[in-house]
């Protein structure tokens, strides 16, 4: 892993040793276990290096191949090593320590413009092409490292983070307020729409499955991988899919489990992070190796008040998962004192923009530092589950049943899920029958507009955001699971929120996050399943319950009564400085530059209600969530007073 940077000039000037300096003194932030560059004429690459695998031990990076007169500096973990050695011949003594930093540059010598296509893993990079005369990079499918970069008529820069980039003399430092509008229109935990755009108006970033490819000055883009395409998959039976299944998902997990170091993972109580853990340690014990697990509970004396269908202290089901998998040293986090009220500042920094996560940012952060203190290398998570691993909303599902007059397929799903749950079977049809017939517009709670409507008309973010199918309540117009779903494979703006927190916090902590249920053969695997893999003889999420059959308590396998819900503490931890909370707020309220892109009413009444005190119940408020929002675009916005 690495922090990667680099400058072109295109007037053919040298780059100058104060410019590349200072781009490789900002990331001295970052811990390192190897600091180098490469220069040659008008192009500079620099490589701030962690060495996570055991092939990046002693890597060289920026690398040089005289012979092909290509350069490359990267920031990657490939995990198709084997299938590439065999499709680029490389010779059997030599893959074993071959870093993934080298197979890529073999790659691009094979493959050209074409060779992101055939790489998986976590990816940035950027070549320099001196025969061509050519900087080309790219960034993996799903976006989970960040390349940011600038362009004038004489300069190019890029970076994997942003603060390095405003060091440079030629790159202004000022506010993009078209990212900012998009910013406060969405209202899920989605950044932009636009994948280009960054808070700052003279950086732009690499969306997700694209690549770039700059030639005298020309700057061009390239998607080179979409998920939505391929054949549906067939087998004879379901013990056929399963078998199928677990072998990819297998192939996932032990691609990331390399490391020289300690092997992590974030546990919860249920099937994402659970089955990522069983199949894990299956591997680790063959190699006499534990697994630590580390788990967010709430605080001591928070009294959880969520309802019945929900629980904040996940540690029933936790345990049970250590206690039946085995090989595990698990530890449990509270994080005491820690709110999302006292995390502000240093995420910020961090993430170098707003973030919308609040109500789980303080033990998001405190697990990675957890982490670093266990000598922890990798990070495993199951964060992506829930579209793919994990897939299967039983409602939606009996619903296009009704709709299909397939009633004896019906009645024996309903029949079955109510031997699971238990109930009445009469009150689940009904419940079935209205999600079918009811209307499709939005029917959830939504957030109150965040965006001052001035500032939306100004920018016209509105009519930009139509494009991509939202509407102005902030997000899509359909409810139904099937379509979000397939628009979150479709759409990239999806990713780019992920993969900005796992790379900064990795990055800070010398540790790399890597989710095998975003692996992009898993994706594909499971998205060219057929929907009755996912909802089974009434249970949801039934193709990982059945794949983990003897692989995971019955307790947690089985469980469709109980949801775990992390930060529902949120509001108990922030209550010592509420007070603090409001005063900042009536700040907010004064001054005139945030009240020009707020939206004045929507602050107010919220401002209305958290003076009443701080309230358990009202974690999920939609006033109190945009408060917290509106106070961390406050923040970052001081910054360019």
């Amino acid at each position: 892993m690495s922090a990667i940077a680099g400058i072109y000039h295109l007037n053919k000037q040298p780059v100058s040793s104060k410019n590349s300096t200072c781009m490789m003194d900002n990331l001295s932030q970052f811990p390192a276990n190897d600091v180098s560059v490469w220069q040659k004429e008008n192009v500079f690459l620099g490589c701030h290096a962690q060495w996570i695998t055991p092939e990046s031990i002693g890597e060289v990076l920026p690398y040089y191949d005289a012979e092909r007169q290509l350069a490359i500096t990267a920031d990657a973990i490939i995990d198709n090593r084997a299938e590439l050695f065999e499709s680029l011949q490389v010779d059997k003594a030599k893959r074993k320590g071959m870093p993934d930093s080298q197979l890529i540059l073999l790659a691009y010598c094979k493959w050209g413009e074409d060779a992101p296509k055939y790489l998986i893993g976590d990816f940035a990079f950027m070549i320099w092409d001196e025969r061509e005369q050519k900087l080309f990079g790219a960034r993996d499918f799903s976006g989970m490292r960040t390349l940011y970069y600038f362009k004038n008529h004489e300069h190019v820069a890029f970076c994997t983070t942003i603060e390095p980039l405003l060091e440079l003399p030629f790159i202004e430092k000022k506010l993009n307020e078209a990212w900012l509008a998009e910013y406060l229109s969405l209202t899920m935990v989605v950044d932009t729409a636009d994948s280009f755009l960054t808070p700052y108006q003279t950086i732009q970033e690499v969306p997700p499955s694209h690549s770039i490819r700059i030639v005298k000055g020309e700057v061009r883009f390239r998607q080179y991988c979409s998920l939505l395409e391929g054949e549906k998959l067939s087998y004879r039976s379901n013990h056929e899919y399963v078998e199928a299944f677990q072998e990819v998902y297998q192939q996932a997990i032990d691609a990331r489990l390399r490391t020289h170091r300690q092997v992590g993972a974030q546990l919860s109580g249920g099937l994402d992070s659970g089955s990522v853990v069983s199949f894990a340690t299956k591997t680790l014990k063959k190699h006499n190796k534990q697994l630590h697990t580390f788990s967010y509970i709430p605080e001591e004396g928070f009294d959880d008040q969520t309802p019945k269908y929900l629980i904040a202290d996940e540690r029933p089901y936790i345990s049970a998962t250590v206690n039946y998998v085995g090989g595990i040293k698990d530890y449990y986090l509270d994080f005491a004192g820690k709110s999302p009220y006292s995390e502000i500042d240093d995420l910020l920094k961090t993430m170098e923009m707003p973030y919308k996560f609040f109500e789980n940012s303080f033990w998001l952060k405190g697990m990675f530092e957890e982490m670093n203190a266990h000598d922890i290398g990798i990070l495993l998570s199951g964060d992506r589950g829930n579209l793919t691993v994990s897939w299967g909303n039983a409602l939606e599902y009996y619903a296009k049943l009704i709709k299909k007059m397939r009633w004896i397929k019906l009645m024996q799903e309903v029949n079955q899920l109510t031997k699971h749950t238990g109930g009445s079977r009469r009150k689940k049809l009904s419940i079935i029958r209205k999600h079918a017939f009811r209307s499709h517009e939005k029917e959830a709670y939504q957030l109150p507009k965040m965006i001052n409507p001035a500032f939306a008309t100004r920018t016209g973010v509105y009519a930009k955001l139509e494009k991509y199918g939202i509407d102005q309540s902030g997000w899509y117009g359909s409810d139904e699971d099937s379509d979000m779903r397939l628009k979150h494979f479709e759409a990239l703006f999806h990713w780019n929120a992920t993969g900005t927190l796992s790379t900064k916090l990795s990055l800070k902590h010398g540790l790399w996050k890597r989710d095998p249920t975003n692996d992009l053969r898993v994706v594909r695997f499971c998205l060219a399943l057929p929907e009755d893999q996912f909802v089974q003889n009434g249970y949801d999420r039934s193709l990982i319950r059945r794949s983990t059959a003897n692989m995971l308590p019955d307790k947690v396998r089985l469980n469709q009564r109980i949801r775990g819900v992390q930060g529902a503490d949120w509001v108990y931890r922030t209550a010592p400085v509420w007070d603090e909370f409001i005063a900042e707020i009536e700040c907010l309220t004064k001054d005139a530059r945030m009240l020009a892109l707020l939206n004045e009413t929507t602050i107010k009444e919220g401002l209305e209600k958290i003076k009443k005190g701080p309230q358990q119940e009202l974690d999920d408020d939609p006033h109190y969530r945009v408060l917290m929002r509106s106070l961390i675009v406050y923040r970052f916005i001081k910054q360019f007073s």
